[in-house]
């Protein structure tokens, strides 16, 4: 019962991470409705450049590791919101009104760039943080032994609270409502004097930050993150959020974070090998299953 728990917990903190990719990408595709498959290599791109600048600042800056993790945020969030503002007006600007599927080859084309620009950067070297905030936080009492460390609990509580600020803006505020606007009937809201490009764009860069914050938070508890992670992390929210519904970020987070759990309590059981293809597999299934209902509510 004890590993059982200590697995749940665990999934949990893999829950956050995915929860927060999920409704980065929902706040895009809800406005765009073009399939985005940039977002996952945001991620790793984030989490790259992060522990790439830090590397460099502590070996060969010889800065003090605070300074340098301090560096490396810093350096991580500029890229970001430079590349957030040029995709924005370079890719979903000019091919809004074309094609669904041009936006779908640009982004891919922009994943495999990012996962290139990261490998090179690197020189193909995986470079390692030290382990961060280790010092293990005991839950359901000292008998059972079952403890997340104070990075996961931290990383837990940061993702929990993007998530909730973001619904309190969706549902409270006015940029919530102009956003279920232009995502409902973008045309109308232009003729109430609302600007769907300059919300598009801010969305846009609301999202990469969700998701450049989910490759700076895996980046600081895993200590590394690979070229290749973006691809599959970014099928994976594709699917989840496919599964879960493109109109309602939350719900999207909340899909994404039963996957996350399932990745845990198959990592403990089975195999890892054969986790992806066991969540693809889980994640194909309910699209069938969902597409099957509602073809036979239309009937």
């Amino acid at each position: 019962m004890a590993y059982f728990l200590q697995l749940v917990f665990n999934g949990i903190h893999n829950a956050a991470l995915y929860a927060l990719l999920a409704y980065g990408y929902v706040l895009i595709h809800g406005l765009t409705h073009r399939t985005d498959l940039s977002l996952g290599a945001i991620f790793a791109f984030s989490g790259q450049t992060f522990i790439l600048v830090t590397a460099f600042g502590w070996s060969i800056l010889w800065m003090t590791l605070p300074a340098a993790l301090s560096l490396g945020i810093v350096v991580a969030v500029v890229y970001v919101g430079i590349g957030g503002y040029v995709i924005a007006r370079l890719i979903y600007a000019p091919l809004d009104a074309g094609n669904r599927n041009t936006v779908l080859v640009a982004t891919l084309g922009l994943s495999i760039f990012l996962m290139e620009l990261s490998r090179i950067a690197a020189d193909t070297r995986d470079y390692w943080l030290p382990p961060l905030l280790a010092t293990p936080v005991r839950l359901l009492g000292p008998e059972l032994g079952i403890s997340l460390t104070q990075l996961q609990v931290i990383n837990i509580a940061v993702a929990l609270g993007v998530v909730a600020t973001g619904e309190v803006i969706m549902l409270r505020t006015s940029a919530g409502r102009i956003w279920r606007a232009v995502s409902d009937e973008p045309k109308a809201s232009a003729l109430c004097g609302v600007d769907p490009s300059r919300v598009r764009t801010q969305a846009i860069l609301a999202a990469y930050g969700v998701c450049a914050l989910a490759g700076f938070l895996a980046a600081l508890y895993y200590g590394n993150v690979s070229f290749n992670t973006g691809m599959i992390f970014g099928l994976k929210i594709l699917f989840i959020t496919a599964a879960g519904g493109f109109s309602r970020p939350l719900h999207a987070a909340c899909g994404a974070a039963i996957v996350g759990m399932v990745e845990s309590l198959w990592g403990g059981y089975f195999s890892v090998l054969w986790r992806d293809a066991a969540v693809f597999s889980l994640l194909v299934f309910v699209l069938a299953t969902r597409t099957n209902a509602q073809d036979a509510e239309r009937i």
